[in-house]
């Protein structure tokens, strides 16, 4: 039984096989592509097109082989969407969340509504990004993109609309809008009216391996394939790969490592107190009745941003050669907070870098591997400082940190979050998103009977490599002198 997951990233994104032989899940990658943003004129924005091309290549891909696919899912990032029109047709192409329209929006909303108000409502982080101010943004400037439209479809939602042609959101990706209530389980009509929009343009909220339809007659006749059944996965990629976390204990941390790193604990209610709200953490939803109580960290976006201006200035190196140059480089020269504002745009972020150092009265980094050494430290020593606020929030203490996603590749940031932790990091399996999207999928179709036996199943399935912690008292250190130097309390 071969399925495929299409799973997007903030970078890149990629088709893999799926197949259970023997109680056991085997990968393959099928296909693989950037993601890259387009600038056009003062907006940022999403090639969405192109990745629905890119998920036609895939399918392609799967004919020529001859391979018999039962089922498809789609995983994305969170937050973005596009609008249709009363035509059916996309209304224009979803800005990035990274986009500058809505810089001083939430302040606005936030102050209008009153900050407890939403968090009571949603129980969701406040980030600059998040769907409600890019809405807010777009009616303050009275987009003629939302005039026209007719339904709101998220990222995942909206490409699986394009297979399909049928338009539902799926629940984990709804609630990280800031318009979702989990306490009524619907859109709040409150929030949207109270941002100017109708409650009208937001659909059905279908739950993770709900069955979504068949591909469409039209695609298939363009492509050449039979349809197959396309089900919902926990379409925000965090989602899935919380999923995916091959723990067989119920209390758990994990850390979903890629360009952003989110870090908490899985809950079977969502927690909304004054609390939550003063440490600004977020409660998105989960697979089969759980909620994601976490926090959002930059990850590793910054040394993404440092590669790319490198390569502007003509030098290039792969991650294994900055994770080698880390290395080499002097320890706890300098300490950033990953979630600065400065560091959330697009730029020259080794200069950002140098900013940060300088307004905080350090001595910037001097060469590009203290520059990553910096970076690295200090989303290890940001880690510590979450894990102890998600046992704090949730009542519960961790004996280790299970870490999954792309950026398991770097063992160097594996090692120092063991180190700044002071407790084992558990690592794997790497393409968590993907391998929770799939496994929604089996349970859907019968084939695993709960998310517990899919655990298990992973864990027999991929590796996973034990990080001990090392250095105490240096990095002990390390952590009270990166307090001090980030002010974070």
């Amino acid at each position: 039984m071969t399925i495929l997951a299409f799973d997007l990233g903030a970078s890149s994104g990629r088709a893999l096989l799926g197949r259970l032989n023997n109680g056991k899940i085997e990968v393959e990658e099928l296909h693989r592509f950037p993601n890259d943003p387009v600038q056009v004129g003062d907006r940022l924005q999403w090639d969405i097109l192109r990745l629905l091309h890119e998920l036609k290549q895939s399918l392609l891909k799967v004919k020529h082989r001859e391979i018999e696919l039962q089922s498809l899912a789609i995983d994305s990032w969170a937050v973005d969407f596009g609008l249709i029109g009363s035509n059916g047709e996309l209304l224009g192409n979803p800005y990035h969340y990274r986009d500058h329209h809505t810089d001083g929006v939430m302040e606005q909303v936030a102050g209008e509504l009153t900050a407890s108000v939403i968090f009571e409502k949603t129980g969701i982080q406040f980030l600059p990004f998040n769907t409600i101010y890019q809405l807010a943004a777009l009616k303050k400037a009275d987009s003629p993109l939302l005039r026209d439209a007719k339904h709101f479809l998220m990222i995942p939602d909206l490409l699986r609309y394009f297979l399909t042609g049928e338009m539902y959101n799926e629940f984990s990706n709804a609630t990280t809008t800031q318009l979702y209530n989990p306490l009524t389980e619907s859109w709040d009509a409150e929030l949207i009216q109270a941002i100017g929009l109708s409650p009208d343009l937001f659909g059905s909220v279908v739950q993770p391996g709900a069955h979504m339809g068949s591909l469409r007659t039209s695609l298939c006749e363009e492509l050449g394939i039979e349809s197959v059944p396309v089900y919902a996965a926990a379409e925000h990629d965090t989602g899935s790969a919380v999923v995916a976390v091959p723990s067989l204990d119920r209390s758990f941390a994990y850390l979903s490592c890629g360009t952003w790193s989110l870090m908490g604990t899985e809950v079977n209610a969502p927690v909304i107190n004054e609390l939550a709200q003063q440490l600004n953490f977020t409660n998105e939803g989960g697979a089969y009745g759980t909620f994601r109580l976490l926090k959002n960290i930059m990850g590793l976006w910054v040394l993404q941003e440092c590669r790319r201006a490198w390569e502007r200035a003509g030098i290039s190196y792969t991650f294994p050669e900055l994770v080698k140059l880390a290395d080499e480089s002097e320890p706890f020269g300098a300490f950033i907070d990953p979630d600065d504002p400065l560091f959330l745009h697009p730029g020259d972020m080794p200069a950002r870098i140098a900013e940060y150092c300088l307004r905080t009265g350090q001595k910037p980094p001097e060469s590009n591997g203290a520059i990553v050494r910096c970076v690295l430290e200090s989303l290890a020593l940001k880690y510590r400082c979450v894990l102890e606020l998600t046992e704090q929030l949730s009542g519960q203490a961790f004996g280790g940190l299970h870490m999954v996603g792309g950026g398991i590749q770097n063992t160097l940031l594996c090692q120092w979050t063991a180190n700044a932790i002071g407790k084992p990091v558990w690592a794997g399996p790497v393409e968590g998103s993907a391998i929770g999207n799939l496994v929604v999928q089996w349970i859907a179709s019968g084939e695993l009977a709960d998310i517990w036996e899919a655990r298990r199943v992973i864990r027999d399935s991929f590796p996973v490599d034990t990080y001990e912690p090392e250095q105490p008292g240096a990095w002990e250190s390390a952590y009270v002198a990166f307090r001090e130097k980030t002010g974070i309390a």
